[in-house]
């Protein structure tokens, strides 16, 4: 498990293009027939990729989390963008299609991943962050997700956003992670920006074609930059950058926040004419 040290907002705006893309750019963790796993010292999340084959993969406890198994003061969402796949959690098998989640809670021991056919796998993407309190592993299904339609079509960024784990749906302990659907023709996302200082954020892009890519924007709004990024690729956004993209077609992203903070809304708005 590689460890990522965030770069602070002093040293950020004196950063080349490829610094940039090494401190907040996690690539090359979706695998076939691999889990791999990154640890981020922001909020210390744990955040990475397992794509079963033929064979099932056991979720481990790395030596960087000091602990005797994954969960033991950690919770998980587990987001199924591949075909059908089983994760079995202390002996409990729950069935996840496209787009189905699943939140495991703090204390689950043993934590495997399945794929129902290796020809065409399940491909589990993991965001974790450190939990005080327990609560029930539970799956949630795409058709169960909080959906909310924002945007237009003129200003290129229609989008559904769907809430998997949240304050008003499945509980955590400061997990909050959901998807957002961009519609085909528009390319925007989380535009006009914002910040949140109390939490921070992760964007995993996917449903992207090989050849197409998104402009991912981060910094303070006085400062920004950008980082070029492809499909099930990852960017983390420490709470005084903003998290924003352009896509060179329509996309999908997960999105997965960890903080002191788990409401949604608690955002500071970034106004266009502020941003440089």
């Amino acid at each position: 498990m590689k460890t990522y040290l965030m770069a602070d907002p002093v040293r950020y705006p004196r950063m080349t293009t490829a610094e940039v893309r090494s401190a907040f750019l996690l690539e090359e963790l979706a695998a076939p027939g691999e889990l791999h796993l990154a640890y981020v010292d922001l909020d210390r999340a744990v955040i990475g990729f397992a794509t079963p084959l033929a064979a099932p993969l056991a979720l481990p406890a790395d030596a960087e989390l000091r602990a005797s198994y994954f969960t033991e003061r950690r919770e998980l969402g587990a987001l199924n963008i591949g075909s059908a796949g089983v994760i079995r959690v202390d002996g409990v098998s729950f069935a996840l299609d496209n787009l189905d989640c699943l939140y495991i809670g703090r204390g689950s021991r043993e934590i495997t991943f399945e794929s129902a056919d290796p020809n065409t796998p399940a491909v589990f993407y993991l965001l974790s962050y450190p939990a005080h309190a327990s609560y029930p592993t539970t799956l949630i299904h795409k058709a169960d997700a909080d959906p909310t339609e924002l945007g237009s079509m003129e200003t290129c960024n229609r989008r559904t956003i769907t809430k998997y784990i949240h304050l008003n749906g499945v509980r955590s302990c400061q997990l909050v992670m959901g998807v957002t659907h961009l519609a085909p023709g528009s390319a925007w996302n989380t535009m006009p920006a914002h910040t949140h200082m109390r939490r921070s954020e992760v964007y995993m892009y996917f449903n992207l074609p090989a050849a197409a890519r998104v402009f991912h924007l981060m910094g303070p709004p006085e400062e920004t930059r950008h980082i070029v990024m492809k499909d099930r690729e990852i960017v983390v956004s420490p709470g005084w950058s903003i998290h924003a993209g352009m896509g060179t077609e329509a996309y999908s992203f997960c999105w997965g926040m960890g903080g002191e903070n788990q409401d949604y809304a608690d955002m500071d708005p970034a106004p266009l004419e502020t941003l440089r």
